[in-house]
């Protein structure tokens, strides 16, 4: 399953994408995620939980920085994990690239997401829901971690500050299901406007 998004950041094009070079910084922006050992070769082990409807699942597994490209901006994480109770397995392909948009910086993301087991049985909507709502939670934490780092403060502080800590799973699925019923009314109840005389 292809999904595409993209979000802006206030901040200059090459002061975002040297946030970048940093992976476990900008991977402590993503609700969920959390980095547990650098593998070395631009490789790491980690988890990341989400909620899925009322199915929570904890992912473990790998992240691998597959193509970074200086000149063009551009980065290649390939990621692989198990639920660690053994509902299902995922796969994803992000790819992220940066260019100037005014005196901020859009950020254009495609996940290439393959799931099974538990996590499978979920529409399209729902899983695109979801994956929307971590990337808002995800340029908004990451807008904050940059201008805490601009103040002056280090990671550490803004690690322990909460600085993209994870949101709380019910909270994400009653958005899901907010963006889901918005979708349901635009599609059954617009087309039917009278129309103007």
């Amino acid at each position: 399953m292809i999904i595409a998004s993209d979000f802006e950041v206030a901040e200059p094009v090459d002061k975002v994408w040297k946030f970048f070079d940093d992976i476990p910084q900008v991977a402590s922006c993503l609700p969920g995620a959390e980095l547990t050992k650098d593998l070395g070769d631009d490789k790491y082990e980690g988890r990341v939980a989400i909620r899925m409807g009322p199915v929570r699942m904890q992912f473990v597994g790998t992240a691998d920085i597959t193509e970074r490209d200086d000149a063009a901006r551009h980065i290649v994480v390939h990621a692989a994990g198990a639920d660690e109770k053994g509902r299902g397995q995922a796969a994803m392909i992000v790819g992220a690239t940066l260019s100037a948009k005014g005196r901020g910086t859009k950020v254009a993301v495609t996940q290439d997401l393959q799931l099974s087991g538990a996590a499978a049985q979920y529409g399209r909507g729902m899983i695109s829901d979801v994956s929307a709502i971590l990337m808002r939670d995800f340029a908004v934490n990451m807008q904050d971690t940059m201008a805490r780092l601009a103040r002056g403060e280090s990671a550490e502080q803004i690690a322990a500050a909460g600085s993209g800590s994870s949101v709380s799973g019910v909270a994400i699925a009653l958005r899901a299901t907010r963006m889901a019923l918005m979708r349901v009314f635009r599609r059954f109840f617009l087309p039917y406007q009278p129309a103007a005389s």
